[in-house]
């Protein structure tokens, strides 16, 4: 599973809209919506922000594991 597609995902699961993800990351809905697509990388700080925020390890968010553990 390619990473944009995992962060599609986890933002659908917490029934969150791009808006509501870009406002989390302080960045526009439309900077969070090229890196959703696929079309920009994601800075890794990003990446610990939403796995706090959804409260799920990096490993999942970055697609190297399929179990969605919780963080502790």
């Amino acid at each position: 599973m390619y990473v944009y597609q995992r962060l599609k995902d986890a933002r659908e699961d917490a029934d969150k809209k791009q808006e509501d993800i870009a406002s989390v990351l302080n960045i526009t809905r439309q900077q969070y919506q090229l890196y959703e697509s696929g079309k920009r990388e994601m800075p890794m700080h990003h990446f610990v922000a939403l796995a706090r925020f959804y409260n799920i390890s990096l490993d999942y968010l970055a697609g190297l594991s399929d179990t969605p553990k919780k963080l502790r």
